[in-house]
């Protein structure tokens, strides 16, 4: 007599088996979470050429991309003796050997002209800090001579703000260059380390940029022989919506910033005032982070310019309110195109939120990453409305007290009238 499995109680015992076996493992992970992470943390390690590589690949396929397109129909109308697939095959590599070289240069002569620039100008500010701050009071004592109950207050204050930027520079500011000093001299290891990682890298990113079409198909090959076609081409659709949302917010944010740091440093440069290149710098990278980063940058960069012509502070205010309108208004949606889907609110809780767990990088990529994770929620609530045949459009659920259950139509919310009551004639106190 042959023996029959049961597919059914062979599916219930297998689902209890695999139950019990990520359980035991959530246990043990949860248990042993400092382990885990000390291994997680040794194979980033490992892999950080890899991971800088498909970071400079994702950063430098539109510029890649760009000139490949060019350059194929440039050669498809010159080359004609050759093939079709050596013309794609050119176009590729000549696309990234000019993608390379271009960002090389400008990163090369932007490191050049920068830093010692920057140097130079955190060096004359801690040197010239006292006279700063003496410049700072003679110019609150002419222009409170008229008001002379305002002097001391002004004048303490300035002594304490004195005495703050004085310690801060002895105590916090000297002390931890001094450590960069030392731990870059002490430490020529790990420069090395680092500086074969990028190398490593960069070769990394030309081989993905070289083979992209090829790593696709075998993505979306894996992916229709694991998923069913309906999961797999959901999941699809998903990743080529992160990747134009994130891509597309990530390096247009960049080019916006770049390209706002250069003009507050044509502008300031023309007008005259002081430090135009550190606090370009400062702005350009702070513009980074949306919504705050204007504030964040403009902060200090008042301050800097207050201590050294405080009437000059004043101009430097109203350009920088001049250049974020400019840029909010006009370069900023020229760049990124589509802005996020999301609400001021949203935008403010996604900066506080990364902000909070993973610091200024969290700031700059929370924005995007829940743009994407709002998208997938809209998507499900849209899909499962449409399967209880309920509206998906916001405005419908507007004053809405209820749906009815059987015609599936809203019922609008009324407000019901309040009618006031006369009030009850005071009887008269009996005589």
């Amino acid at each position: 007599m042959r023996f029959h499995w049961d597919k059914k109680y062979l599916y219930w015992g297998l689902t209890a088996f695999l139950v019990i076996v990520f359980s035991v493992l959530f246990f043990f992970a949860l248990f042993r979470m400092k382990e885990i992470s000390n291994v997680v943390a040794s194979i980033l390690d490992i892999l950080k050429p890899i991971i800088y590589g498909l970071a400079i690949a994702y950063l430098l396929e539109p510029v890649m991309s760009f000139f490949e397109r060019h350059i194929h129909r440039f050669l498809l109308k010159k080359g004609k003796k050759l093939k079709p697939n050596k013309i794609k095959k050119l176009s590729r590599c000549l696309g990234i050997l000019i993608s390379m070289v271009l960002t090389l240069c400008v990163l090369g002569a932007l490191i050049s002209m920068i830093i010692p620039q920057l140097l130079t100008s955190i060096t004359g500010i801690v040197e010239n800090l006292p006279s700063y701050l003496n410049n700072l009071q003679s110019w609150m004592n002419q222009t409170l001579a008229d008001n002379p109950q305002y002097i001391d207050a002004a004048t303490n204050l300035l002594s304490n703000l004195s005495s703050f930027f004085e310690k801060w520079v002895d105590t916090d500011l000297l002390p931890k260059v001094q450590e960069i000093v030392t731990g870059l001299t002490t430490s020529i290891l790990g420069l090395f380390s680092v500086l074969k990682n990028l190398l490593i890298g960069l070769i990394v990113s030309i081989y993905v940029l070289y083979s992209k079409d090829l790593f696709a198909a075998q993505a979306k090959k894996l992916l229709y022989a694991v998923l069913e076609a309906e999961h797999a081409n959901s999941l699809l659709h998903t990743v080529r919506y992160t990747h134009k949302m994130f891509g597309g917010f990530v390096t247009g944010q960049l080019l916006d910033s770049l390209l706002v740091g250069i003009i507050c440093f044509l502008c300031m440069s023309l007008f005259g005032l002081p430090f135009p290149l550190l606090i370009s710098v400062i702005v350009g990278v702070t513009n980074v982070i949306p919504f705050f980063g204007p504030f964040i940058g403009a902060i200090p960069s008042a301050i800097i310019i207050l201590l050294v012509e405080p009437i000059q502070c004043l101009y430097f205010v109203i350009f920088i309110l001049v250049l974020q309108q400019f840029d909010g208004n006009i370069l900023c949606p020229k760049i990124l195109g589509q802005s996020t889907g999301l609400s001021c609110f949203w935008v403010i809780f996604a900066i506080l939120l990364g902000g909070g767990l993973f610091g200024f990088l969290g700031m700059v990529l929370g924005v995007p990453v829940f743009a994407v994770f709002y998208a997938g929620v809209r998507w499900l609530a849209s899909r499962a409305l449409h399967k209880k045949d309920l509206p998906e459009d916001t405005n419908d659920y507007v004053d809405l007290e209820y749906i009815d259950e059987k015609t599936r139509q809203k019922v609008p919310f009324v407000e019901e009238e309040v009618v006031e009551q006369p009030e009850k004639e005071k009887k008269q106190p009996s005589e």
